[in-house]
């Protein structure tokens, strides 16, 4: 049962990416499209070039249409070979293409291939243990869900806020610990569903508890991701100005989340995007004397637009 779900995840993953070299000769059908509507308003030695243009447009096209047929011919033969033997030399054919979005689940499968029959029902045991959990079921969705395999990224932003929001999730430290895990998982969607998810998680805790001395940890936290989903998230932090408490003696004292905003804003510097510049101009006035020097000075050092150049790698 175990190798058969396996399979038809290898199934899925090939077919998507005949979608996606799919998609590319939809792109070359625009451009050709364009072309035509040129070709009605150019002189008649523009017109040659835009021929020739189209010519190599169409060659290209039947190389993709080829491409295509032969990853859907790939996809078929899957769940189609004769024997153990056949399906193993098929499968490590498959690996030695080196697609990304293929080989986890390949190598998934030849893992199960290779089980002894005792250990593959402890791995489904484990597994349908682990999928009990809400992380593991969200997971285990982005490694099968149709959906959330597809290439719009904005499918997997929309799954990770739904999931963060549910009611406790975000104050559950073992369920923030089970996603932060897969944020190593060799599977890229999977990864990506992870971090995404965790991004929100922690977006919850710094802009949302009460206990400032947690949300600036989750501050650091959000800090420490190298993804340009986090930048809005950094900017909701310096935008948001509160109030909460800390420990300090055994008793609560009131503070404010300054030390959060700090670390937000010059992480949003490091990152210099378009975005973070914007918010950077918009502490001018700001009720923080330290945040409204540290953006000015910001702003000196790096007078242009920026755009991206100095994100460091963490």
């Amino acid at each position: 049962m175990a190798i058969g779900i396996g399979l038809r995840q290898v199934q899925q993953a090939v077919d998507r990416k005949a979608d996606a070299v799919q998609q590319q000769f939809i792109d070359l059908s625009d451009e050709l499209d364009e072309l035509g509507r040129q070709m009605l308003e150019v002189s008649d030695e523009e017109r040659k070039t835009i021929k020739e243009q189209q010519k190599e447009l169409r060659i290209k096209q039947l190389d993709i249409a080829e491409e295509v047929n032969l990853w859907r011919t790939r996809a078929r033969k899957v769940l189609q070979q004769p024997g153990v033997s056949s399906l193993r030399s098929f499968l490590n054919e498959l690996i030695e293409l080196e697609e990304e979005l293929i080989t986890p689940s390949v190598e998934r499968a030849l893992m199960l291939l290779d089980l002894p029959p005792e250990e593959r029902l402890q791995q489904e045991v484990e597994k349908e243990v682990k999928a009990q959990t809400p992380a593991g079921r969200l997971l285990e969705r982005a490694r099968t869900d149709f959906d959330l395999r597809s290439s719009d990224s904005g499918v997997r932003q929309r799954e990770a806020v739904t999931f963060a929001n549910q009611a406790g999730r975000a104050q559950d430290q073992a369920i923030i610990d089970e996603v932060a895990a897969a944020i190593t998982d060799p599977d890229p969607l999977v990864k990506e569903l992870a971090i995404l998810t965790t991004i929100q998680l922690y977006r919850f805790r710094a802009n949302r508890l009460a206990d400032l001395e947690a949300a600036h940890q989750a501050a650091q936290y959000l800090a420490g991701i190298n993804h340009p989903a986090v930048i809005p998230v950094l900017i909701e932090i310096v935008e948001n100005p509160r109030v909460g408490y800390v420990q300090e003696g055994g008793e609560n004292v009131q503070k404010d989340n300054s030390r959060s905003r700090m670390v937000a804003v010059l992480r949003l510097v490091e990152w210099h995007t378009a975005e973070a510049q914007k918010t950077l101009k918009a502490l001018k006035f700001d009720r923080d004397s330290h945040i409204v020097k540290a953006a000015e000075r910001a702003l000196e050092l790096f007078p242009g637009q920026w755009t991206g150049k100095i994100n460091r790698d963490t």
